[in-house]
Order: structure tokens, then C-alpha cells, then sequence
């Protein structure tokens, strides 16, 4: 099993290595998910359980969150 994963952990790198425009797209990627994951985590997404000091209470809060946006039966 070793030897097979040598060999695709040598295919990629060969074909990483021989990629021109790859390298500039994979780098756009990369700088994309840094952005929508370290960025907008700071400014965006609250820190609203880190209140609660137990799991059951952050539990019971997100289930009275998601209960409160449901619809109204008709």
C-alpha cells in the first residue's frame, strides 16, 4: 500500500511542478479561502455561544434560534 501512495503523491507533485498558469489559479484559490475564512470571521461572524459555558446551553440557544426563522404554518 505504501508503494502506491508514493506513486500518487509523485504523480501530483510532478504535475504541480510542470504547471505554468495551475500555480497562479491554485494561488487565486487558496487566497479566496483565506479570505472567506480568516477575513469575514472577524468581521462578520459573532462569537454568540462563546456566552454559554456548557454544550447543552449552546445546544438549547441554536435550537431556539433555528425554531424562532421557522415560517408560521398556514
Amino acid at each position: 500500500m505504501g508503494v502506491g501512495l508514493k506513486k500518487i503523491f509523485e504523480f501530483y507533485r510532478d504535475g504541480f511542478r510542470s504547471m505554468t498558469l495551475g500555480k497562479y489559479l491554485w494561488a487565486i484559490v487558496l487566497i479566496k479561502l483565506f479570505i472567506m475564512f480568516a477575513i469575514l470571521k472577524l468581521f462578520f461572524f459573532k462569537g454568540e455561544l462563546s456566552v454559554f459555558d456548557s454544550q447543552q446551553d449552546k445546544g438549547n440557544h441554536v435550537k431556539e434560534q433555528l425554531i424562532e426563522k421557522l415560517p408560521a404554518d398556514k
